[in-house]
């Protein structure tokens, strides 16, 4: 995924499929000068990661 995309994303109202190695995650934070994005794993708020967007793979398209 770009960076455009994950923000695209975060900012959407619509619930948007998006993965990280396999798993379903939630994302939390877009760090556009970096090219990062915090992402909740699962159902738990404490369990967070930062990761790069690349990492990151939107379900369906």
């Amino acid at each position: 995924m770009n960076i455009q995309r994950a923000q695209d994303i975060y900012a959407s109202k619509e619930m948007i499929s998006v993965h990280l190695d396999g798993k379903p995650v939630w994302i939390e934070h877009v760090d556009v000068d970096n090219g990062m994005a915090t992402v909740q794993l699962g159902s738990s708020p404490t369990n967070t990661h930062t990761v790069g967007v690349e990492r990151l793979e939107e379900q369906g398209h």
